[in-house]
């Protein structure tokens, strides 16, 4: 991150933010729906492909019912180094401890708390798996949504220093309503957990909390002693994730997207684009590139997956250097 960046973000120079946000506002008056876009060949396509399909002069016309887009969250939406989500973890750990002191001494409480990585590292699949259970299960949605509710009002990125909410990308949330404009209806599918997501989705992105597909948890129905409500079990469902993104969509939406969008890191969103491309209406894939270390983090996958399906199959790539005039957005209300 450069020390232009540092400053700029501890010194909370929101006069800038503001200033940057209005500029945003008199571009989009003045006819332009992505102004945080550089005049570059994927806003072109973006904009070339919505124009087209809601045109009801051309043979590529889409009706609305069908306008249907689905969106990565980690990387896409919000930045994911560290994901978030692995940040609730800590989250509920201390709060854990602070409810138990006992608890600070054992493992894997002691591990999180004193950031032992070593520790972490050798506790595998299952371990990690029971670390979720541990966090996120044995209680009720109710006071899930509230723990998560906590954690977005008090947590801070660890390297930028910001509220998790400053860490959605501006030209993603123009995307978001430019496709609204258009009667896209948009989901979220991640990799996440639903529960999780869903508890800011409609804040953070105006997609509500319905729209959101994610990995589950085991639910059951309680209705006793006072309490009626989704208890949340041990025992996380198929990870939504890779081929397991195109089932959730067709369980939840029961359509194929037109336009899919995820991000290069870890291969996960390949078959969600590649599904989107068997729509029978025209269809467009994006995937952004996370290739901007000054601005953001800039990282690659290791067996190149995504950046070679992208060019094997057509699909739009966006550069954040190159494609992004801002990264990311303002304080939000």
């Amino acid at each position: 991150m450069s020390a232009l960046l540092r400053h700029f973000i501890r010194d909370n120079s929101w006069w800038l933010i503001i200033a940057v946000q209005l500029l945003s506002l008199t571009a989009h008056a003045q006819g332009d729906p992505l102004p945080s876009w550089n005049s570059s060949a994927v806003k072109q396509s973006i904009i070339r492909f919505v124009s087209t399909i809601t045109n009801e002069q051309s043979t590529q016309y889409v009706p609305p019912e069908d306008r249907i887009a689905t969106f990565d969250n980690d990387g896409t939406l919000w930045a994911e180094k560290p994901v978030i989500q692995e940040q609730f973890v800590v989250f509920r750990i201390i709060q854990l401890v602070k409810q138990t002191p006992a608890l600070r001494n054992k493992q894997p409480y002691k591990a999180i708390l004193e950031k032992n990585r070593a520790y972490l590292k050798t506790l595998g699949r299952k371990g990690l798996l029971d670390l979720m259970d541990l966090t996120h299960t044995g209680m009720t949605e109710t006071d899930f949504h509230d723990a998560v509710m906590r954690f977005f009002a008090v947590v801070k990125h660890p390297v930028l220093g910001v509220p998790v909410a400053q860490l959605v990308y501006q030209p993603q949330l123009e995307l978001l309503n430019y496709l609204r404009d258009n009667q896209f209806k948009i989901y979220i599918c991640s990799g996440g957990t639903v529960e999780f997501i869903r508890a800011i989705s409609q804040k953070y992105y105006g997609i509500p909390p319905e729209q959101v597909i994610g990995t589950t948890f085991r639910y059951a129905y309680v209705d006793s002693a006072g309490v009626n409500d989704i208890m949340r079990l041990k025992g996380l469902n198929p990870l939504n994730d890779k081929r397991e993104k195109p089932v959730n969509i067709q369980y939840y939406i029961g359509k194929r997207p037109i336009l899919a969008c995820g991000n290069i890191g870890g291969g996960g969103d390949i078959s969600m684009l590649r599904f989107c491309q068997g729509n029978k209406y025209p269809s467009l894939q994006l995937l952004v590139h996370h290739d901007d270390g000054e601005r953001e983090f800039e990282y690659e996958e290791d067996d190149n997956e995504s950046l070679n399906n992208a060019h094997r199959y057509g699909w739009g790539v966006i550069s954040m250097k190159n494609d992004w005039q801002h990264i990311f957005v303002g304080p939000t209300p």
